[in-house]
C-alpha cells in the first residue's frame, strides 16, 4: 500500500514495478511478430539458453534496444531450422522476423520471449545484402577489377588463406604436391577464420598481410572446406569481397560447395567448388605452360637430328673432295719442296763459305788486338804496384818515421791527450808503449 502523507502519496519502487508488470501483461496478452536487427546472439553454452540484444538502425544509429530470452529448447529447434532453410545458424548482426510475447519483470526489466524466428525473412535480408555488395560493386568498377589481373604463366608460390586442421586444406596439399608430373609449389599459410562473423575481419586481415609482401607470390587462394553450404554469408560481406576485388595478385577460392555463388567467389580471379578442383586449376596451369614446352623441346630435338643427317652427309661430301684435293696438292708442295730445298742447299753452302772466311779474318784482328790491350793494362799494372808499394805505411816506418795510436786511433794533434794516457807507438821493427807525464803543445800560425 502507498503511504499516504498530507500533501503527497508515495510508492515504493516494487510497487511501481508490480504496477508496470500488471498493466504490460493485461496490455499485452497476445503473442506478436516482431522485426529487428539482432545484434549479438548472447548464447550460453553451459545452459544453452540465448539472451539476444535487439536493436533497430535509422541511418545507421539505433533508435531502439530492447533485451529478449530464448530458451535452450526453443533455441535448438529454431537454429536447426534456420540451418536448413538458410543454410546459415543464427548468429550476431542478421536482421530476424520471429514471434514472442512481452513480459515485465520488476528485478529484471522488460524482455522479449522469443517463441519463434522466420528463416525466410532472414533469407530475404540475406540476399538482399547480397545484391547490394554486387550492386556495389559493379557501380565501383571492381567487379571484373580481379579478373583483368595478369595471371603467371606458372603459378608457382602460393599465399594460402586457410585454417591448418582444415580438411578442405589438407586435401589441397595432398593434390597440389602429389601431382604425377612433379611439379613443385611453394606454399605458405596465413592463418584465418573461414566461417561466422569473425570470418570476414580475420581473412581481410589476412589479405592485408599479403599485400605487404605481394611481389613475393604468384596468386592467393582461400581455401575452406567440410564445411558445405553453412555459414557462407560472410563471403557476401561487401568489405571482404571489396577486399578480394581490390587485391594486386589474383584471388582463387575453393570454400566447398556447388550451389548459390557468393559475392567473394564471383569477384575472384577464379572461383572453384572445391579445394580439390583449385588444386586441379593450379595443376592445369602448369600443364598449358610445360606441355608446349615439351612438344618444342620434342620438335627441336627431330629438327636438329634432321639437320645434323643433312650435315653430316655434306660434311662427308666436302672430306672426300678435301681428301683428293690435299692428295693432289701435297704432290705439288712436295715436288716444289725438293727445287726449293736443291737450292737453299746450295745458297746456303756458298753462305756458310763466306762466313767462314769473314770469321778466320775477324778472328786474327781480334786476336791483334787483345795482345796490343793485354801488354797496355800489364805495363799500367806495374806503374800502379810501384805506386802502392810506396804508399805502404812499412816503407814509411823503414825510412825512420813512426806511427803513435791512442785508443787504437792515430794521434795528429795533442788536443784529445791527457796525462797518464796510455800511447803505442810503432817502428819499424817493433811497438812501444809510454805513459803520458807531460804535453806540450806547438803553436803554427
Amino acid at each position: 500500500m502507498p503511504e499516504k502523507l498530507p500533501d503527497k502519496i508515495i510508492f515504493s519502487l516494487g510497487e511501481v514495478a508490480k504496477s508496470i508488470q500488471r498493466t504490460i501483461a493485461g496490455r499485452y496478452k497476445q503473442v506478436y511478430w516482431i522485426k529487428a536487427e539482432m545484434n549479438k546472439l548472447n548464447h550460453y553454452t553451459h545452459s544453452g539458453h540465448c539472451y539476444p540484444e535487439l536493436v533497430e538502425k535509422k541511418e545507421g544509429k539505433v533508435i531502439a534496444e530492447m533485451r529478449s530470452i530464448l530458451w535452450n529448447g526453443d533455441y535448438q529447434r529454431i537454429n536447426q531450422r534456420f540451418m536448413e532453410i538458410t543454410r546459415e545458424p543464427l548468429k550476431n548482426g542478421i536482421t530476424i522476423l520471429f514471434q514472442a510475447t512481452i513480459s515485465y519483470d520488476p528485478l529484471y526489466g522488460l524482455s522479449l520471449r522469443i517463441l519463434d524466428i522466420d528463416p525466410a525473412y532472414s533469407l530475404g535480408e540475406l540476399e538482399r545484402e547480397k545484391q547490394e555488395s554486387l550492386s556495389r560493386l559493379k557501380q565501383e568498377g571492381l567487379f571484373y577489377a580481379n579478373k583483368q589481373l595478369p595471371f603467371a604463366a606458372v603459378p608457382k608460390r602460393l599465399a594460402i588463406i586457410s585454417v591448418e586442421t582444415s580438411k578442405g586444406y589438407s586435401d589441397f596439399l595432398k593434390i597440389l604436391n602429389g601431382n604425377p608430373w612433379g611439379y613443385r609449389f611453394e606454399q605458405t599459410l596465413f592463418p584465418a577464420l573461414l566461417q561466422g562473423d569473425k570470418s570476414i575481419p580475420s581473412i581481410i586481415n589476412q589479405l592485408a598481410h599479403i599485400a605487404q609482401r605481394a611481389e613475393e607470390y604468384d596468386v592467393v587462394a582461400v581455401i575452406r572446406g567440410g564445411g558445405g553450404e553453412v555459414g557462407l554469408s560472410s563471403y557476401n560481406n561487401y568489405l571482404l569481397a571489396s577486399a578480394i576485388a581490390r587485391f594486386p595478385i589474383p584471388v582463387l577460392t575453393g570454400i566447398g560447395h556447388s550451389t548459390n555463388e557468393t559475392v567473394s567467389e564471383m569477384v575472384a580471379y577464379k572461383n572453384a567448388i572445391t579445394p580439390s578442383e583449385l588444386a586441379d586449376f593450379l595443376i592445369q596451369r602448369f600443364h598449358q605452360f610445360a606441355v608446349p614446352i615439351e612438344q618444342a623441346q620434342e620438335l627441336i630435338i627431330h629438327k636438329t637430328r634432321q639437320l645434323l643427317l643433312a650435315q653430316q652427309d655434306s660434311l662427308n661430301e666436302y672430306a672426300r673432295y678435301f681428301r683428293l684435293h690435299s692428295v693432289h696438292l701435297l704432290s705439288q708442295q712436295q715436288k716444289a719442296l725438293g727445287h726449293h730445298f736443291i737450292r737453299l742447299t746450295i745458297a746456303s753452302t756458298n753462305r756458310l763459305r763466306q762466313g767462314m772466311q769473314t770469321l778466320l779474318h775477324t778472328q786474327k784482328a781480334l786476336q791483334t788486338t787483345v795482345l796490343g790491350d793485354i801488354k797496355d793494362h800489364r805495363t799500367q799494372l806495374t806503374a800502379m804496384e810501384k805506386s802502392v808499394q810506396l804508399l805502404d805505411p812499412q816503407q814509411v816506418l823503414n825510412r825512420g818515421y813512426s806511427i803513435t795510436r791512442i785508443n787504437g786511433q792515430a794521434l795528429k794533434t795533442t788536443e784529445h791527450v791527457k796525462k797518464g794516457a796510455i800511447l803505442e807507438t810503432f817502428l819499424a821493427s817493433g811497438q812501444v808503449t809510454s805513459t803520458v807525464t807531460q804535453i806540450s803543445t806547438t803553436t803554427h800560425e
